[in-house]
């Protein structure tokens, strides 16, 4: 059987005498990847070290083999903190007021990619196939190929890839636009990341598009696709279906008493658009005070990336618009918008979902955002409630059903609010029915699946090892 080798930033290994693939975002998502396939999964450990092994750390899990690197305190600040997420995360978002590019970021950037590439190299075998995830590894092929590694490598990046216009104010931007050029497929979320992408690879390096969504750059052939990313659609339903019997759920379904509930869950991040989602909220109390004491808010969202300067400013704005917003409108007996900052498993998300008569996903800028598909997959089929969704979410592309809002606009995000609330029962199941139909079928392992197929088609192409074809001219 075909080997599969994983890499990604982080890397979360199972205990010991687990068998299953580790809970959490990425990792539930390529379940079925290793389901047909060994597997070798390689990363960051998530630790940080004085002075860190040149070799990975290696783990047995089952079918899975783990191989994992701890990073400097330099590393760490370069390369995460500092290049992957407070130049590329901005500039992929459209965010250039955020943007924060160093050239000693950038060089950690690619040192620490070098590093995982040396470190991953004498781990690849002649059959593998490799697939690599995100931001904070566009230049692993690149150095992968140095090294004279020929395997098919394939790339899926999980967030927005801006238009040029945008990607190229980073100084960085044409040497990165080579290096994804080094991987065989680039799975993107959207045909509008495909085209961004494309066009920029045609207007800046000269690519030559060969039809079917390959481009001829530097004399290398690649190909570029969107393959929207799913969800495990029958595990949350069956998910909501128990929530019932989880303490939170119970409790906060009490705690509602008539009150009809609106949720928003995100990882706390400016492109999620959280302080504006709550001025949403206190527009739709201001335009509609007969639903004051009778519709309550509740936005779940885990604090991340508390390093960068920019997401603690970020914090302290929502707690000003919480504040406020409560202030003003609340009374003893009712709390307009419930804040939590606590991460909660899925079991208790699904029961949640499932009891609010809203979900309020409304992101500034998302590669796909999967909460709105949570929600959907949670809702009850007798009585679902409505997605209200940012046209600006890759997921808007596959839920056209939803009602879409423009972010930015407060107004018409109280607006669709409104109209969520009092939609009658015939219209939520006529939006609801074809965007769970249409989650079925592309679930999560619709998505491994679609892509692994196409990368395994590389094993047929034919090429010299980069390393040998330079030693022959």
């Amino acid at each position: 059987m075909s080997r599969l080798i994983i890499v990604s930033n982080r890397v979360a290994v199972p205990e010991a005498g687990s068998k299953a693939v580790a809970a959490g975002g990425l990792a539930v998502a390529l379940k079925e990847a290793f389901t047909a396939y060994r597997g070798l999964w390689f990363g960051w450990s998530g630790k940080i070290a004085e002075q860190p092994a040149d070799t990975p750390t290696i783990a047995d899990r089952g079918r899975v083999r783990y191989a994992v690197m701890d990073l400097s305190p330099q590393d760490h600040r370069e390369y995460y903190s500092g290049f992957a997420n407070r130049a590329l995360w901005p500039i992929m978002h459209y965010r250039l007021g955020l943007a924060a590019y160093s050239r000693a970021d950038y060089a950690g950037y690619q040192r620490v990619n070098r590093i995982f590439a040396q470190a991953l190299a004498g781990l690849i075998e002649p059959g593998d196939l490799i697939w690599v995830h995100d931001y904070h590894l566009i230049p692993l092929a690149s150095e992968l190929r140095g090294l004279g590694v020929a395997n098919p490598i394939g790339y899926f990046h999980h967030i927005p890839w801006p238009s040029g216009e945008v990607f190229n104010t980073l100084p960085a931007s044409n040497e990165l636009l080579r290096a994804v050029a080094d991987y065989d497929l680039i799975g993107l979320q959207t045909e509008c990341d495909v085209h961004n992408l494309s066009r920029n690879l045609v207007d800046e390096l000269r690519a030559i598009p060969l039809g079917g969504g390959s481009l001829m750059v530097d004399g290398r052939r690649t190909r570029i696709r969107s393959f929207p990313i799913g969800i495990d659609v029958e595990g949350f339903r069956q998910a909501a279906d128990r929530a019932g019997m989880n303490r939170t759920v119970r409790d906060t379904v009490a705690g509602l008493r008539t009150r009809k509930l609106l949720i928003g869950v995100d990882r706390l991040d400016y492109s999620k658009g959280v302080p504006e989602r709550m001025e949403a909220v206190d527009r739709f109390f201001a335009s509609n005070p007969d639903q004051r004491g009778n519709v309550v808010f509740l936005q779940i969202a885990p604090k991340s990336r508390t390093e960068v300067p920019e997401y603690e400013q970020l914090s302290r704005d929502v707690n000003e618009v919480l504040g406020n917003i409560n202030g003003s409108l609340g009374e003893p007996s009712w709390t307009p918008i419930q804040y939590v900052t606590k991460a909660y498993p899925r079991a208790v998300l699904a029961g949640l979902y499932r009891a609010a008569r809203v979900g309020l996903v409304t992101p500034m800028r998302d590669g796909m955002n999967l909460v709105a598909k949570e929600y959907v997959a949670a809702q009850n089929e007798e009585d679902p409630g409505v997605l209200v969704l940012s046209k600006f979410a890759g997921a808007a592309r596959q839920l056209p059903e939803a009602l879409l809002v423009n972010p930015y606009d407060r107004f018409e995000v109280a607006e669709a609010i409104r109209a969520a609330l009092y939609m009658p029962k015939a219209e939520r199941l006529e939006r609801w029915k074809p965007m769970v139909e249409r989650l079925a079928r592309e679930d999560v392992d619709w998505w491994a699946r679609t892509y692994l197929t196409e990368l395994e088609a590389f094993r047929t192409i034919e090429r010299e090892p980069p390393a040998a074809a330079e030693a022959a001219q």
